[in-house]
């Protein structure tokens, strides 16, 4: 027989994993509406190959620049409301980009919402954290499922579906994709748990990051490198192909490199509590990234491809598992603090490297030099990994 206090539990339990996993679909829905009509806005707006480089990198800025200020939403107005805060903002600069037939207000509703997923993206641990204690790797793998379903949903459905609904309008294609981060919000608004303060006086939270804390740089340069190595072989596997005289295989390797994601998400769906702070994941992970690389510099046609996919699933591992770490090594307060440092130096290394890689390319002239930095960073990963066995499990 199931214990009447048990069945509460349970549904709040479920409830929880359902909304962390909506949460993380809305992370990238609006974003990779992008890429797929580009060309549409390159010729409507009639920009520069400079304009559309700046309105794809913006959301990756607005990462780090917006995490300290999450983490200040957070501190002031608890988990729930800088969730749907963060949502809200989302769905609102991501609806109004297409507004009006302007660049400068392209650029300023992207802005809106990279802040918007920022905020979100600090507060995606903290909910992990005071929603599911007893499971945050679990936890974090369900909602990190989510986000990646987020970027194949628009760069799989926007052209073939979406667009011939709405008359090719590359604006309301943007309005479309904005409209479930919009219900998000409300399904959030209606059903997060409540904090339980049991008649005590919520304490102030604190807000800005120990820069000291030798934990949050460790964190920042773990999901840094791996954030490095995901956006900068996106960004380098087209041109390298194309000099190396292998056009006809760049669409299969970045498929490969993002859908090889998922297998390791649904994989950690049920193995991440068994992998919390395991050295050994990060370390593999972190040497197949290296061999990944050597895989699409020197192989050719469909092992590039595999490589690539290769890429893709280790990439994801680690991102999971880093993910899990702030409400894991934090305690429970500061979680949104450590986050949003991790956040500010994981994405700046996110554009500098990829800025390496160009310049290493440039001055050199050899191709593949644009990836020396990319395999350096899976080499920077298996260095300070260990270091995670040196910080004690937060307390609860």
């Amino acid at each position: 027989m199931n214990s009447p206090i048990g069945a509460p539990i349970q549904e709040r339990l479920l409830t929880s994993i359902a909304l962390l996993w909506l949460a993380g679909v809305a992370l990238r829905l609006t974003i990779l509406a992008v890429p797929p009509v580009l060309p549409l806005i390159h010729d409507e707006l009639n920009l520069s190959a400079t304009q559309i480089g700046i309105l794809t990198g913006l959301p990756s800025r607005l990462f780090a620049f917006a995490a300290v200020p999450g983490s200040l939403l957070v501190a002031r107005l608890g988990i729930s409301p800088a969730l749907v805060v963060g949502l809200v903002l989302t769905a609102v600069g991501g609806a109004l980009r297409g507004a009006l037939p302007d660049v400068t207000w392209l650029y300023a509703m992207t802005v809106a919402m990279g802040a918007g997923v920022a905020i979100m993206q600090v507060t995606m641990p903290s909910a992990v954290r005071a929603w599911v204690p007893g499971r945050i790797g679990f936890a974090t793998a369900v909602y990190t499922n989510g986000l990646l379903i987020g970027e194949i949903l628009p760069a799989a459905l926007m052209l073939p579906l979406v667009l011939p609904l709405v008359n090719h309008s590359w604006q309301w294609g943007f309005v479309v994709w904005s409209f479930p981060v919009a219900i998000i919000a409300l399904v959030v608004m209606s059903l997060a748990p409540r904090p339980t303060t049991n008649g005590l006086t919520p304490v102030r939270r604190r807000w800005w990051p120990d820069w000291r804390n030798m934990l949050i740089w460790r964190l920042g340069i773990m999901l840094g490198s791996i954030n490095a190595t995901y956006f900068a072989t996106n960004a380098f596997i087209p041109d390298y192909m194309r000099s190396s005289g292998q056009s006809e295989w760049i669409s299969a390797a970045l498929t490969g490199l993002n859908v090889g994601q998922l297998p390791a998400s649904f994989l950690l769906l049920a193995f991440a509590s068994r992998l919390e702070r395991k050295v050994w994941p990060y370390v593999t992970s972190g040497l197949l990234c290296v061999i990944a690389t050597g895989g699409i510099v020197f192989g050719t046609g469909a092992w590039v491809v595999a490589a690539a996919t290769l890429q893709g699933f280790s990439a994801a591992a680690i991102l999971i598992l880093v993910l899990a770490l702030p409400p894991l090594l934090s305690p429970p307060d500061d979680v949104h603090r450590v986050t949003a440092a991790m956040f500010t130096i994981s994405y700046s290394c996110a554009v500098i490297v990829p800025v390496i890689s160009g310049l290493a390319w440039d001055l050199t002239g050899i191709a593949i030099t644009a990836f020396l930095p990319i395999a350096l960073c899976g080499l920077v990963l298996v260095i300070v990994a260990p270091a995670i066995n040196h910080v004690p499990r937060s307390g609860s």
